[in-house]
Order: structure tokens, then C-alpha cells, then sequence
């Protein structure tokens, strides 16, 4: 595998995104974050061993979140800082599959070598408009993939950089954005999350509808962002992103009435609405839906997922159009079910409602790789990537360190 030397002139490319920035206004073009690219590589990178939840390649990148959010000057809402602690319990059927427990007191009721334990990662920047800022809006990206599992093509670390590292990097960057404006800030409450155990079933945006750090009743809408990292031609290309579940609520049509780049899910047969962690919340009532570029590309949950296959100048300019609707959304009237849009369970299918949670291949008969603890590593990634204990830091990645961009 080849890598590019990514210095201030990689950087200055991947961010050359003036014309696609014109229309956001004074404010949004000053607030392009840097950090965008080497944050890419950091959470895509080998060292965090794919993200699967439950290993330290997760909390590797949880904490590495969580000091973005701080950097950003973001206020910690989890309950352990920026951590959203949640109690999990192992199979016992040695396949790695981690199930969420009710509270931290039934931790006593499994056997101690089957107890885990993980972390959302939250962050809030309070409303400015005192009418409004009791309210909130969440934006949040799952920060989980898959981990380590079968070798593909001399490769065995599913790095998960478009899915979903790239939704996080987006969360942080209109988080950065929003906190920057010195004018017209955000009137609503943003609640920012990074969650865990999407790839799982859900578990962490689960634990947080069950343990919300702003009321569910007061909070008036989530905005998912999942998989942005290469443009679809069906959104219209660079620089474009589609809406799942566009025709359920009121969000879609006045995001794009307000001229954001975005058009309703091109694909609806795929199910996408119901395939991230916008489905739980539009199950508790709450207009949710997930803003993607996702173009069905091959390397979908398989390891050739890597940061140097991201689009730069088509990611930033969806994060500054996300950060638009962040804006939009945190300002104006409050997205409203239309009739029969909002999802209901129906009796009987709770399982059939867990099972179209959980993430599967949109190519037949692909499948799910098979992820277990403790695989051996064979990895197509550079070896001098690591952030965390060992590595360097993400300041220094934003020098002249390797990157993946092209």
C-alpha cells in the first residue's frame, strides 16, 4: 500500500474548498478545521484496531474524541467527563458480542470474567436564544465499527473510515463551527454524540435514550451523520448528501428549501432509515433522520475502508452544508412528524424491529465479516499511525507525518 506524504501541502489540498463554501456565509468559510484529514487517519488508523466495540482500539478512539470536544470547548455531559458509561455483559458463546445490561447494579448478576463496560462520548454547546435553548437538538455519528476478523485481500483490520469515522469527524467539525461563531449562534441546545456499539444493535444510543443528559420531551430533533467520505452520483456528486426517510417528517423540505445541498434517499429500498442510530430515536418520537453520501461502494464493512479512499473536498464541504442545518435546525420552528411518518412498532416484532436496527450488506449474499477478540493482525496500514499511549499526538499528525488522503 502506498501513502502520500501529507504535509501543509496535503492539508491545504484536502481543505481547498472555497468555491464549495461561498454561499455559508463569512463565519462557516473562517471556521474550516485544519484537523480534518489527520482526525480522518487517526480514527481510521491500524492502532485502533477497527474500533469494534468492547476492545481498547474503541476507548483508544473514545479518548481521542473526547479531547477534541474539549479542544473545541464543548461542555463534558457524559458521566465520567465527555464518557457516557454504559454496563455491558460478553456472550458467553466466545464470538465477541457484547449485550447491554439495564444498570451497573445487574453487573453483579454475571460472572466476572463477562463483564465489560463502554462509553459514549457527549459533549454540549448551549442555545443562545433564552426562548429556545431549553430545547436541544442532537448530532451524533457512531464511533464503533467492526474490528479485527477475516483476512480480505492481506488485510484484517476493518478500519471503518467512511463507515463511520467520517460522521464523527463531521460531528466534531460543525461542533467546531458552531462553537466558533461570534454572531448568530445556535438558539437551541446542541447535544454532540459519539456512540458506541451501533454495529451491535444499537447499544449505545440504547443507553442514552434510557439515560438522556437533556429531557427526550424538550429534545426536538436528531441529526444522524453516517458515512460521508465519497461522494454519490445519485445525490447529485461532490459536495451533495441525501436524507434517509426524507418524506416522514418536515426536516428534508426545509433544509432544502433553505438551499442546503440535499435530496431525499435515493434508495429507499435499501432501508437506510432504519439501519443507524436515527431509527431508535424516531421510535421514541423524535424527527430523526441520517444525513449520507454512502454510494454503495465494494468496500462496505471489509477492510479496504481506509482514510486515503476519502474524498476531502466533497466531506468538507458536506460537513460546512451539515453545519448549515445544525443552524437552521437550532433556530427556526421544530421538525414535525407528517401523518404516518413517524415509525411505530408493530405487536409482536420486537425482534424483527432489532433485527432491521442492525447494519447488513446491501449486496446479497455478502454478509457480515466474521470479528472475533484476539485475531491475529494483518494489517494493510503504516506502522508509525498510532495516536494514544506510544504514538503521537493528533497535533503532531497535522504536520508532516504520513497521512491516507488523496
Amino acid at each position: 500500500m502506498t501513502f502520500l506524504p501529507c504535509g501543509f501541502r496535503c492539508l491545504t489540498r484536502f481543505l481547498a474548498t472555497t468555491a464549495l463554501t461561498a454561499c455559508a456565509g463569512p463565519m462557516l468559510r473562517a471556521q474550516t478545521p485544519a484537523s480534518t484529514p489527520a482526525l480522518l487517519s487517526a480514527l481510521a488508523a491500524d492502532s485502533m484496531e477497527g474500533r469494534r466495540t468492547g476492545t481498547e482500539g474503541y476507548r483508544r478512539a473514545a479518548r481521542l474524541v473526547a479531547a477534541e470536544m474539549q479542544r473545541i470547548g464543548l461542555v463534558p455531559s457524559g458521566d465520567s467527563g465527555f464518557h457516557q458509561r454504559m454496563p455491558l455483559v460478553q456472550s458467553g458463546s466466545g464470538n465477541g458480542r457484547l449485550r447491554l445490561l439495564p444498570g451497573w447494579a445487574d453487573l453483579d448478576t454475571v460472572p466476572e470474567e463477562r463483564r465489560a463496560s463502554e462509553v459514549n462520548v457527549v459533549g454540549i454547546l448551549s442555545g443562545a436564544d433564552p426562548a429556545l435553548a431549553g430545547e436541544a437538538i442532537i448530532v451524533g455519528a457512531h464511533l464503533d465499527h467492526l474490528g479485527i476478523g477475516r483476512v480480505v485481500e492481506g488485510d484484517s483490520i476493518y478500519n471503518g473510515a467512511d463507515d463511520d469515522a467520517s460522521g464523527v469527524v463531521a460531528v466534531l467539525g460543525i461542533a467546531e463551527r458552531l462553537r466558533a461563531m461570534t454572531s448568530s449562534r445556535p438558539g437551541r441546545t446542541i447535544v454532540f454524540v459519539a456512540f458506541a456499539g451501533e454495529e451491535m444493535g444499537g447499544l449505545g444510543s440504547r443507553w442514552y435514550l434510557e439515560h438522556p443528559v437533556h429531557p427526550l420531551d424538550r429534545t426536538v430533533a436528531q441529526f444522524q451523520i453516517e458515512m460521508i467520505a465519497r461522494p454519490d452520483s445519485l445525490a447529485g456528486g461532490p459536495g451533495r448528501a441525501w436524507l434517509t426517510g426524507y418524506e416522514r417528517s418536515t426536516m428534508g423540505e426545509r433544509l432544502a428549501a433553505a438551499g442546503i445541498p440535499l435530496v431525499a434517499d435515493p434508495r429507499p429500498d435499501q432501508n437506510f432509515f432504519r439501519r443507524s442510530d436515527n431509527y431508535r430515536f424516531a421510535m421514541a418520537g423524535i424527527p430523526a433522520h441520517t444525513l449520507s453520501s454512502f454510494n454503495l461502494h465494494s468496500d462496505y464493512h471489509r477492510p479496504q475502508d481506509e482514510a486515503r479512499l476519502a474524498d476531502g473536498d466533497h466531506m468538507t464541504a458536506v460537513i460546512v452544508a451539515a453545519t448549515r442545518a445544525v443552524h437552521l435546525l437550532s433556530t427556526g420552528p421544530r421538525p414535525e412528524w407528517k401523518p404516518g411518518g413517524r415509525p411505530q412498532p408493530a405487536p409482536g416484532r420486537v425482534s424483527r424491529l432489532r433485527r432491521d436496527f442492525v447494519k447488513h450488506s446491501p449486496r446479497r449474499g455478502g454478509g457480515l465479516p466474521t470479528a472475533q477478540f484476539g485475531a491475529t493482525v494483518v494489517s494493510g496500514g503504516a506502522r508509525g499511525d498510532v495516536v494514544g499511549p506510544g504514538g503521537p499526538s493528533l497535533s503532531s499528525l497535522r504536520g508532516s507525518r504520513p497521512c491516507r488522503m488523496t
